[in-house]
């Protein structure tokens, strides 16, 4: 983590000024949509909130003829093997975090989505949130912890 970022992102923007970017502001980048093509040095990420997120939530189709995993599956994976919340972010909207409250705003773009953003958490259903998001805030993620059966 560079040293110039000790609780801000440098240049004061939000860390959720930049959609695809907004993936970095959580403790790693399990939860990006992206696959490195190559091993990179570090899954870890600024940490500027304790959650994960997931950018560019996309809600499954069920029209769809597509085969492959969704979004809401992988995320439930990776909550199999790690104890700390996502928050799906749906296209079209923002996280802002700032003396201690987190908010929501925007509107999601795709017609099906209920709401803006989506929180999931191990051994729950996952949540619609608008607004005060402001819970995961208290958060101490744990990676590298199965569930156990």
């Amino acid at each position: 983590m560079p040293e110039e970022t000790p609780g801000r992102p440098r240049g004061g923007c939000g860390a959720g000024a930049t959609r695809s970017r907004a993936g970095l502001a959580g403790p790693t980048i399990r939860t990006t949509n992206d696959m490195p093509i190559a091993q990179p040095a570090t899954f870890e990420a600024l940490g500027l909130v304790p959650f994960q997120l997931n950018p560019h939530f996309l809600d499954a189709d069920p029209a769809s003829t597509h085969r492959g995993e969704t979004r809401e599956q992988r995320l439930a994976e990776f909550l199999e093997v790690n104890d700390v919340p996502v928050l799906g972010l749906r296209e079209g909207t923002w996280l802002a975090v700032q003396d201690g409250t987190a908010r929501i705003g925007g509107s999601a773009v795709g017609a099906a989505a209920p709401g803006p953003a989506v929180v999931f958490a191990r051994g729950a259903s996952p949540r619609e949130v608008d607004g005060d998001v402001s819970e995961p805030l208290s958060t101490t993620p744990r990676f590298d912890a199965p569930t156990v059966t």
